[in-house]
C-alpha cells in the first residue's frame, strides 16, 4: 500500500506516519530524512543537493523527485511506503506522479487530517522545547511548572520563533495557497483521498485511520 499523508502544520503528520509506518510495517519516509541521508551518502543526487543546500537554496523538484524514485525502489518499499512532505505543490505532484508510473506503483492513498485553524494555533501555540534533551512538549502536560516532562530538568523550556501565532497564521496561509490545491489533483485522479479528523487524540486518529485503510 503506498500512502501520502496531507494536512496543515501541527495536524499531527508526522506522528501519524510513524506510527502507521509501524503498524503496516512499511518505511516512513520523510522528504528532510531522506535527503539528509542522500547528502551523507553522497550519492550522484546527494551531493546535487548539498551544493544547494550549502548555498542556503531550496532543492529543485526535480532533484527532491530523484531522490524520492532512489529511496522507494530500495527493497523495504516493495510492500508500499507513506510519504510525509512531499508533494507540497502541484509541480512536485505531477514530478511524483510521473515516478510512480514509470515504476508501475500509481495507486496512492491519500490520508488527510484536518482540524480547524484555532486548533492548529493553539496547539502549535502551546509547544515547548527543551534546550536539554531536545524534547518537543505541551504545556497541557506539564505538572511541575518550567521543568521538562522527558529529562527532568528545570528552567529549560524555551518557545520557538515559529511557534509565535503570526509566524503559526502565515504558515497556515502559505499551507493553503500551496499544498491544500495538491488535494484536488489526486481528487481529479481519483485517487482515494481519506479525510480524518486531527483534532482528535493521537490514538483516537491513529484509530480512525486503520479503520478506513
Amino acid at each position: 500500500m503506498q500512502f501520502i499523508i496531507f494536512g496543515s502544520p501541527g495536524v499531527g503528520k508526522g506522528t501519524q506516519a510513524k506510527i502507521i509506518s509501524e503498524k503496516l510495517n512499511i518505511p516512513h519516509i520523510s522528504t528532510g530524512d531522506i535527503l539528509r541521508k542522500a547528502i551523507k551518502d553522497e550519492t550522484a543526487l546527494g551531493i546535487k543537493a548539498k551544493e544547494i543546500v550549502e548555498k542556503g537554496e531550496l532543492v529543485p523538484d526535480k532533484i527532491m523527485g530523484g531522490i524520492i524514485h532512489d529511496r522507494i525502489m530500495d527493497d523495504d518499499c516493495k510492500n508500499g511506503f507513506i510519504l510525509d512532505g512531499f508533494p507540497r505543490t502541484l509541480n512536485q505532484a505531477e514530478v511524483l506522479d510521473e515516478i510512480l508510473t514509470k515504476i508501475n506503483k500509481n495507486n496512492l492513498i491519500v490520508l488527510k487530517l484536518d482540524a480547524k485553524d484555532s486548533v492548529i494555533i493553539n496547539r502549535l501555540s502551546s509547544r515547548r522545547g527543551c534546550s536539554n534533551c531536545g524534547a518537543i512538549v505541551n504545556l497541557a502536560d506539564l505538572k511541575e511548572g518550567n521543568k521538562c516532562p522527558k529529562c527532568g530538568a528545570t528552567g529549560t523550556l524555551f518557545k520557538r520563533k515559529d511557534d509565535e501565532e503570526s509566524v503559526i497564521k502565515n504558515r497556515l496561509e502559505i499551507y493553503e495557497k500551496t499544498t491544500a490545491p495538491v488535494l484536488e489533483f489526486y481528487k481529479e485522479r481519483n485517487s482515494k483521498v481519506i479525510h480524518i479528523d486531527g483534532s482528535q487524540s493521537v490514538e483516537e486518529v491513529t484509530n480512525a485511520i486503520l479503520e478506513q485503510i
